[in-house]
């Protein structure tokens, strides 16, 4: 019974010692946790986020990074988050919508024009809105990192026309936004968690999937689905967010060197996001991926009774007009 009793006080303080995460010594440490592969553009901006941070805090900050589902899964590190047991982590802006609904304009079809469009609206007032619109939820957004657009993968039937998804089943990320688009389009959305996917796909379970060149690579995705059609229909950025009660625990110079070290590092990222999407492209072509460029009027006309639903959601559907009139005020800027 003793020697029971010793272990188990071993375990929880090897466990405090793990996910204490912003802790108040001669170094304060935060501790980032998330499911990408360290070879993902967003891993090494956050590798590059936690240089800079070094350099500017004079050794006095630290960030530990934790990749690949060291410390749980996409949701097991948002709770973590919100109860102050770890620092930082990434998460798709679709399912943060499950948090602030304002995110939701992120899930949408063809809400921005091109690239240059979304960098603008995410650089702006309103992309810093939709960021810290969490913090009720103890989770504050710090920065967006590109993660492209969105486009589906089918293991056996090519997609070229909306008519194509009729009757199959296309995992989506646990969003209500993204369920309803892939519905709106024919297909059936079958929710499933990202760490799931690859074996659901080579079991059957799904018939495809839909998400931008790099985790289509990376995930090894391309091993199973032999057809990527380049619709495009969301651009849905990153999100990389902190407990709140972990920023409110730095002092206000603290919380200055690790925006200032955020911000960088989505300028760095956004570099090699578009390297990183080009070899993705060329990778899975050679692994005997067919490459469907097909005609997107085709699937934006398809999902526009989805922004009618939206006008019932006043602060969403504003929104949603705010970001397109944003579009034609900055038009110069392209």
């Amino acid at each position: 019974m003793k020697i029971s009793r010793i272990r188990n006080i071993l375990i929880l303080l090897a466990l405090t010692f793990l996910f204490s995460c912003a802790v108040k010594s001669d170094v304060t440490v935060i501790k980032l946790a998330h499911g990408l592969d360290p070879s993902h553009p967003v891993h090494k901006a956050m590798v590059f986020m936690a240089e800079k941070l070094k350099e500017k805090s004079n050794g006095k900050m630290r960030i530990d990074i934790y990749p690949s589902q060291q410390l749980g899964t996409e949701r097991q590190c948002v709770e973590l988050l919100q109860i102050g047991s770890l620092g930082m982590t990434k998460i798709s802006a679709s399912v943060m919508e499950n948090f602030s609904p304002l995110y939701t304009v992120f899930s949408l079809p063809y809400v921005f024009k091109d690239e240059q469009h979304a960098y603008d609206v995410l650089d702006s007032e309103i992309g810093k809105r939709i960021l810290l619109s969490s913090q009720k939820f103890l989770l504050r957004g710090l920065c967006y990192y590109d993660a492209g657009s969105r486009s589906f993968y089918t293991i056996n039937k090519p997609i070229y026309t909306p008519k194509d998804l009729d009757g199959l089943k296309i995992r989506t990320q646990e969003s209500q936004t993204s369920v309803k688009l892939v519905n709106a389009l024919g297909g059936s959305a079958t929710p499933i968690a990202w760490g799931e996917l690859y074996t659901a796909l080579q079991q059957g379970v799904v018939d495809g999937a839909e998400n931008n060149p790099p985790s289509f690579y990376l995930s090894k995705h391309y091993e199973v689905c032999k057809y990527y059609s380049l619709d495009e229909h969301t651009t849905v950025p990153d999100v990389l967010v902190i407990s709140t009660k972990i920023w409110n625990s730095l002092t206000p110079e603290e919380q200055k060197w690790l925006q200032e070290a955020v911000d960088e590092s989505t300028v760095y990222q956004r570099k090699i996001w578009k390297i990183a999407s080009q070899h993705a492209l060329e990778e899975v072509q050679k692994a005997g991926v067919k490459i469907i460029h097909p005609d997107k009027k085709l699937f934006e006309e398809k999902v526009q009774p989805m922004y009618e639903e939206y006008k019932s959601k006043p602060k969403i559907y504003n929104l949603l007009q705010e970001i397109k009139r944003f579009e034609s005020n900055d038009s110069t800027k392209k």
